[in-house]
């Protein structure tokens, strides 16, 4: 076996300017600096393959911002593989805005009316976020060393379940309607008050899973670590201003007790899952009350009790996977694209939405209010345009292209495994993945970067319940491409231990 080399790297993407924050159907401008958002950058290389694993404090990783990343790493030093480099996201909603003008289903400032409210470039931010990126990178590959790799797993609560299922359908409810352009109802709701003669259950458990990788210097000290929580960062997600959410926190305190270690979170799969408890809420109200005491906000008593557990997570898993130090291990990294099966948009569905499309076109922008208020009431308004118009895309794109192309990483360090995914992936294919791998622990990936944005990708029980991440709008692949997704990430698993 080989000799492994560890390099790691970090900077601070955070920016005064008044970015757009997206996450939410509205704009939210930055309004400054909550806590600084970062991208992490770790190589792992042993002579013969490699790895290169970016993780940035950002809602999504979109083509536009891959693209750049590997262009530039390139001119910088020609001799890094940049089909090598891994780039995904915590999918924290306050952080800030890279996106190309009308790439996402979202609203962007060139087409929302924004009258005395300021709002920054975004090609100007993509275009400082990928050289500090693209740096990160040349940084960590540049200071490869000789070191260690342990690793473990330990539990911390932090995902829940965020879909409520109820006994009936909520679209036959009295006075139900449609939304145009956001939801389509069904026995499911994102978020759904539990507080309901008809609630039933939440259609998933939850994953109290963290798994962990820890890198040491020669000398055995610890140096960093990937974090791999099936949970995304939300706690903030309504805030204006820039955040790392629980991340941060959980750095805070781990650095009190390490030193400056590396962090690099991964967010594993969690597109049914989130920090938000739903039915339990006097509880956690009174537990933040007497344990952080009286006045506090509630998200961040959330972000300080999740950290607290994922640090005991951390060392409780630390203490016994150090045991293990490991110097000289294979390492192997397939890349390669798949083809998933697409949720294909019926003829009828593609007129309900023209239809829809020229009813919102026909509704007009809002002129009173304060511009804040505007601003919000518009760029939903714009959203819910842009979900019309995807669906007519994506209804002539099927026709040449019926199958979703994905760039799949799958990666090997010894006796663990990495594979990624481009989606908010529903916790059911995880499980599926991880139950049959080879590998003695699989870390899964949600929202790493591909030439198309993926969405939401929903399980056959999500599909039947519909509502918000599992309707039309959300759902680029359907049920059967999630299990194609499972199988072709298996065969490369497998082929990576077999070599």
């Amino acid at each position: 076996m080989q000799e492994i080399k560890i390099g790691w790297a970090s900077r601070d993407i955070s920016t005064t300017a008044p970015v757009d924050i997206p996450g939410q159907f509205h704009m939210r401008i930055s309004e400054g600096i909550q806590d600084p958002i970062t991208i992490t950058a770790l190589v792992l290389d042993n002579g013969v393959d490699l790895v290169i694993f970016l993780t940035a404090d950002l809602v999504a990783m979109r083509a536009c911002l891959v693209k750049a990343v590997r262009a530039k790493v390139a001119a910088l030093d020609p001799s890094i593989p940049v089909e090598k480099i891994i780039m995904n996201v915590t999918h924290t909603h306050e952080g800030a805005s890279y996106y190309e003008a009308n790439s996402a289903s979202m609203a962007s400032a060139d087409q929302v009316p924004h009258d005395s409210v300021t709002i920054a470039s975004s090609d100007d931010y993509r275009e400082e976020l990928s050289d500090k990126i693209a740096s990160a990178i040349v940084e960590a590959y540049n200071k490869r060393a000789p070191g260690g790799i342990a690793y473990g797993y330990s539990y911390a609560v932090v995902g829940h379940s965020r879909r409520v299922v109820y006994f009936d359908d909520l679209s036959k409810r009295p006075g139900a309607s449609s939304t145009g352009g956001t939801i389509v109802a069904g026995h499911a709701a994102m978020y759904g008050n539990t507080n309901d003669p008809n609630f039933s259950h939440y259609e998933a458990g939850a994953d109290h899973f963290v798994n962990l990788l820890y890198t040491f210097d020669l000398s055995g000290k610890l140096t960093g670590a990937i974090v791999n929580v099936p949970c995304p960062s939300q706690c903030s997600e309504h805030i204006r201003r820039l955040s790392g959410d629980y991340w941060h926190d959980f750095r805070v305190r781990l650095r009190k007790q390490h030193g400056s270690v590396y962090v690099l979170p991964q967010c594993a799969a969690a597109g049914d899952l989130s920090p938000r408890i739903l039915h339990a809420k006097a509880a956690q109200e009174r537990r933040f009350r007497l344990k952080y005491g009286e006045g506090g906000r509630k998200d961040m008593d959330e972000r300080k009790d999740i950290a607290e557990r994922l640090l005991a997570a951390f060392n409780e898993a630390l203490s016994w996977a150090s045991k293990d130090i490991q110097t000289h291990l294979p390492l192997g990294h397939i890349v390669k694209t798949i083809e998933l099966e697409r949720r294909l948009i019926s003829e009828a569905e593609a007129a309900n939405e023209q239809k829809q499309l020229a009813e919102l076109e026909a509704e007009p922008f809002k002129t009173d209010g304060d511009p804040i208020e505007r601003l919000n009431y518009n760029s939903r308004l714009v959203s819910r345009r842009n979900r019309c118009r995807r669906i007519l895309h994506r209804y002539e794109l099927q026709k040449t292209q019926p199958k979703f192309a994905m760039e799949l990483h799958a990666v090997r360090v010894g006796g663990v495994a990495f594979a990624n995914n481009s989606f908010e992936l529903y916790m059911d294919y995880m499980h599926r993945i991880q139950a049959r791998s080879p590998f003695v622990q699989t870390f899964i990936i949600q929202l790493a970067g591909n030439e198309e944005s993926g969405g939401y990708l929903a399980t056959e029980r999500g599909a039947w319940g519909k509502g918000y991440s599992a309707s039309i709008y959300c759902n680029v692949v359907s049920p059967a491409g999630g299990q194609q997704l499972v199988e072709e990430t298996l065969a490369a698993l497998q082929q990576l231990h077999d070599a």
